[in-house]
């Protein structure tokens, strides 16, 4: 049975105004198993003595854990493989003659979950070290969850994992096998740096960027917290600078700044400027 609606409520509120994050009417029975999943790993008897707990005890340390506990981390290597065709094979040619003078990329992951996102960008862009050779390349991964960000610096993957959209050539040349699991080599992993950040707050020292990839993480958001994050990727974005949405997310009446751009088989959305 799903938690009652009060305190369903209790915890959309309690999740809305820590993350942004939307809790629906109809998800009590996913916010149900997931506290209920919480709750025992914390010793919990039900998550009524929990939430009783969290209500009693505002700083306790649990409220962050309910926090990511809602957060969705779906998510696998080159995940809708079109972008990072996109990202390759039109974006890269043209930032080696933009940034020709500076030598400098720059990539944001946010939202990168596990990590799988970043360490597909960092694959493509090792595979290209000669043209590479003797450019800066920064692959900053953020995301709200702590948890999700210490497994994706640990950079390590089961089987499973590896198997959902990793070509075993790449496999192969960017991971070594340790057990049942599969590791990120270190040359690989010093490519990407991960940070644990909140979107829906303001972004602090935040350099510019080429590209940003905010795949996925928009339609958890209501429409003026949608509008607030795309403003300020924009303006952390260089002009010009492309911007990748998940296939059902878009700027239309959120930034009408951005321009639509079909790259390949990927649609993107320019910043202003280039």
């Amino acid at each position: 049975m799903a938690i009652g609606a009060r305190e369903f409520a209790w915890v959309s509120e309690f999740v809305r105004r820590e993350s942004s994050i939307v809790l629906e009417p109809g998800m009590e029975y996913l916010v149900e198993t997931r506290l209920a999943t919480l709750a025992r790993g914390e010793g919990f008897a039900s998550v009524d003595e929990f939430l009783a707990e969290l209500r009693a005890r505002p700083a306790n340390g649990l409220h962050q854990r309910v926090v990511e506990a809602m957060t969705t981390n779906e998510t696998s290597f080159f995940r809708d493989l079109h972008p990072f065709d996109a990202f390759r094979q039109v974006l890269l040619p043209e930032l080696l003659v933009l940034n020709a003078a500076t030598r400098r990329l720059s990539v944001w992951c946010a939202a990168c979950s596990s990590g799988q996102e970043p360490y597909s960008l960092a694959m493509l862009l090792r595979d290209e070290a000669a043209r590479l050779a003797g450019w800066t390349v920064r692959i900053l991964a953020t995301d709200l969850s702590a948890a999700m960000v210490a497994r994706a610096q640990a950079g390590r993957y089961s089987q499973l994992e590896v198997n959902r959209g990793l070509p075993a050539p790449m496999l192969v040349r960017h991971f070594t096998k340790h057990g049942a699991e599969w590791v990120v080599k270190d040359e690989l992993r010093a490519m990407v740096e991960f940070r644990t950040m909140n979107l829906a707050a303001p972004f602090v020292g935040l350099p510019p960027f080429d590209v940003v990839f905010l795949r996925n993480v928009l339609i958890y958001f209501d429409v003026a917290t949608k509008r607030d994050i795309l403003g300020r990727v924009r303006r952390v974005l260089r002009p010009g600078g492309c911007l990748f949405l998940g296939s059902a997310e878009t700027t239309l009446n959120l930034d009408d700044a951005y321009q639509r751009v079909t790259l390949g088989k990927a649609v993107a959305y320019r910043s202003p400027g280039g």
